[in-house]
């Protein structure tokens, strides 16, 4: 019987290997290995965030939440680091509303909708091109393309891991070598069961990426 994972295992998974690249990079600059291990982290979580997309009740609730989060950390990490660089929740919230305008193309195709889809993109881009926002571009659009194929006679797990793979090719391409480190994700999504799992987590991976950042934050100054 094949390996099944479900969106709580998956998100796990990605949660521990964010820790481990985030404490290689704070703690362990000089030990790379740390770095290929948390490649792991980004793919998993894009593409459960055009999981959380498809299956929301309430898209405006599920964009508003991360979109919070991403205002409060933002003002947290310039009050205390004075940076300006946007982190990954500016990239998944500029994501989430860019597979909607997506969506809504595939729902009802006309001139109108592909206008929309189109400023979506030409704004991402934008965006990109004046603002540091954490995998640029194309980390923008990689969970839009774990949702292209959602709703279409081509929505199977193993096509629409194919086509994610496609959106972390051109990551790679833009970000250098060690980003290929990402494509070893993807048997990991070959496994995803589909479910969310027993119980509900989001509220606990919401909390963890600031916390685990507070965390290693307080470690590395100790140290020094």
């Amino acid at each position: 019987m094949p390996c099944k994972l479900s969106g709580n295992a998956l998100k796990i998974i990605a949660a521990i290997t964010m820790f481990i690249d985030h404490m290689g990079l704070m703690l362990f600059p000089k030990t790379l290995i740390f770095r290929y291990i948390g490649r792991l982290a980004f793919p998993i979580f894009a593409f459960m965030i055009a999981e959380g997309c498809r299956y929301t009740r309430n898209r405006l609730r599920y964009w508003g939440g991360l979109s919070a989060l991403a205002l409060l950390c933002q003002i947290v990490y310039f009050l205390f680091d004075g940076s300006l660089y946007l982190s990954i929740l500016v990239t998944f919230s500029l994501s989430i509303l860019t597979i909607y305008a997506l969506d809504r193309l595939k729902a009802a195709p006309c001139a109108q909708n592909t206008l929309i889809f189109a400023a979506a993109v030409v704004g991402v881009y934008w965006l990109n091109q004046r603002f540091a926002i954490d995998y640029g571009f194309w980390g923008c659009m990689v969970p839009v393309f774990a949702a292209a194929l959602h709703n279409t006679k081509y929505d199977t797990l193993p096509k629409r891991v194919a086509v994610f793979g496609l959106g972390l090719v051109l990551l790679s391409l833009s970000h250098g070598y060690i980003q290929s480190w990402c494509l070893l994700a993807l048997p990991l999504l070959l496994c995803y069961s589909g479910k969310r799992g027993r119980r509900k987590m989001k509220y606990f991976f919401y909390i963890f990426y600031p916390a685990h950042l507070v965390l290693l934050e307080g470690i590395a100054l100790l140290i020094s």
